[in-house]
């Protein structure tokens, strides 16, 4: 890909990471995404433009409010590092693909909702269903422009799978998952299935494997015990990222044993 095509998708991500901040504080108390405009939670001075430059006022301003130099929280330069980070390193994961605009809008909304499980452990609808609309929007334009109507098809099976399955542990243990998580998993079978149904299993399991090693953690360290609630929810998100990222190689060498093994089974039963 171009370095100036980088460069953009960069400076885009920095760009929808600063909306991502807006979305965290303002939808899960029901809040508009679009006004009032931006302002210290600290004093409520209307953010002015040359302060709202993503990254850069924040370190211009030395972490705090121009007006009442209260602290600006970290997330918010971390939220806008980490989507420009994750918008490049998936242009140079996926190409100038048809599928990109779509992982790109998925990934933008798994951060919101790991930001917002992290922080008030929840998984807003009004993140879940605009992000799960938006990536299907875009993956069907995918398969519209390459013809690959089979793997929107998978894209399809492996969203209802994943909403079915986390729908049948919520209902049988609903202590185990909120319902928040169960829409989540339709969300990821939807972003993770157009790259094949073991995508959405490595985030699963990476995403459920972190979450243990970091109860662990917490426990040995005293900071928890096994009643202290974590967030899910976030876990989930970070698998599924892992998953686009970095899931090819471990779903490469997994089909590929399974091909040796399918070839193996009639040499196995001609030796016996």
């Amino acid at each position: 890909m171009p370095p100036t095509l980088l460069i953009i998708i960069g400076l885009l991500g920095l760009a929808v990471g600063s909306f991502l901040n807006v979305a965290v504080s303002r939808v899960p108390a029901g809040r508009s995404v679009v006004r009032p405009r931006s302002a210290c939670p600290g004093c409520a001075t209307p953010i002015a433009a040359r302060d709202n430059i993503p990254l850069v006022s924040w370190l211009l301003l030395g972490r705090r409010c121009r007006a009442c130099r209260v602290p600006i929280p970290a997330r918010y330069p971390l939220v806008e590092a980490l989507t420009a980070a994750l918008f490049l390193a998936e242009a140079l994961r996926f190409g100038w693909s048809a599928s990109l605009p779509a992982e790109l809008v998925f990934t933008a909304g798994l951060l919101a909702l790991a930001a917002c499980d992290a922080e008030q452990f929840l998984l807003p609808r009004r993140l879940i269903y605009p992000t799960l609309g938006l990536t299907a929007a875009c993956l069907l334009a995918a398969a519209a422009g390459t013809g690959q109507w089979y793997r929107l098809g998978v894209t399809a099976a492996c969203g209802v799978g994943a909403f079915a399955v986390f729908f049948a542990l919520h209902w049988v243990r609903p202590a185990w998952l909120g319902f928040g998580d169960v829409r989540l998993a339709g969300l990821l079978g939807t972003g993770l299935g157009w790259l094949g149904p073991w995508y959405l299993v490595f985030a699963v399991m990476a995403g459920s494997v972190a979450g243990l090693l970091v109860g662990i953690a917490l426990m040995a360290t005293g900071r928890a015990t096994r009643r202290t609630r974590l967030p899910y929810g976030a876990f989930l998100a970070a698998g599924a990222i892992a998953a686009l990222l970095f899931g090819a190689p471990v779903v490469h060498w997994y089909e590929n044993l399974s091909d040796l093994n399918t070839l193996g089974a009639p040499l196995t039963t001609i030796r016996h």
